[in-house]
């Protein structure tokens, strides 16, 4: 009696020994297993880098746009706003000029015709792209007005305003180059230009022949033209739009 008794509490003190002193293996759930992997961290970092990147691009572009503003198919780096595309105060730039009234360059405007216009930026896609110059594999907007005689022929260049010569000299691409300030921050600028009449320093008045009108390595196909430019405090102004008569 004894003897069986004693037996059967240590085969349950044996049997609570066993459970207790051994644990039963824990199986990881789906998502541990996910996380895991060694790949799991630095794909999940590039797809949070990714989504910054386009959150910053799309913020980036939410400023309204106008298609007929796009820029010219070529043409890189073209920013103008109402000033340079000849959008300016008619008045202001006239009452600079002391009173006189701008204008073309030449001695009669209807024996003229425009070879490369200004480059406006309001004009639509055809337009713009008729006044893009191309030259050593770049594009640029032509933020002039070319004029040539419709027969071809060589012509004088005359001073549009009253002014000082402050440039008159050749350059690489353009020829000979004169460049004529006026009060309170207009410039003319005239290239394509041969045989000057005029050098820095002179003081010239409306109308007195600069130079003769030549050709550009910049703008071969045009021939003997006068690259025309007028400039407000530094901004490229469509000289058309502030001519009111032929002169």
């Amino acid at each position: 009696m004894n003897d069986g008794s004693n037996k059967t509490p240590r085969k349950i003190e044996e049997s609570h020994k066993s459970v207790a002193g051994s644990s039963p293996a824990v199986r990881p759930t789906g998502w541990k297993k996910f996380l895991s992997k060694r790949w799991v961290f630095p794909a999940a970092y590039m797809a949070a880098a990714a989504i910054i990147v386009t959150i910053l691009w799309l913020n980036s572009g939410t400023g309204s746009k106008d298609p007929q503003h796009d820029a010219v198919p070529g043409l890189t780096g073209v920013e103008s706003d109402g000033t340079a595309s000849g959008k300016t105060d008619t008045q202001a730039v006239q009452a600079a000029a002391n009173g006189e009234t701008l204008r073309w360059p030449v001695d009669k405007i209807e024996e003229m015709t425009t070879i490369m216009p200004f480059y406006d930026a309001t004009a639509s896609a055809a337009e713009r792209e008729a006044a893009t110059v191309e030259y050593n594999n770049t594009f640029s907007p032509h933020m002039a007005t070319d004029l040539a005689r419709k027969d071809a022929a060589a012509f004088d260049v005359l001073a549009a305003l009253s002014g000082k010569v402050t440039v008159a000299s050749q350059t690489p691409a353009n020829n000979y180059e004169v460049q004529i300030e006026h009060p309170n921050g207009l410039v003319t600028v005239y290239q394509s230009l041969t045989d000057l009449k005029v050098q820095v320093g002179d003081e010239v008045e409306q109308g007195d022949t600069i130079a003769t009108a030549g050709q550009s390595e910049s703008e071969p196909a045009e021939g003997v033209h006068v690259h025309f430019e007028v400039r407000n405090n530094g901004l490229s102004v469509n000289p058309s739009t502030l001519i009111k008569t032929a002169k």
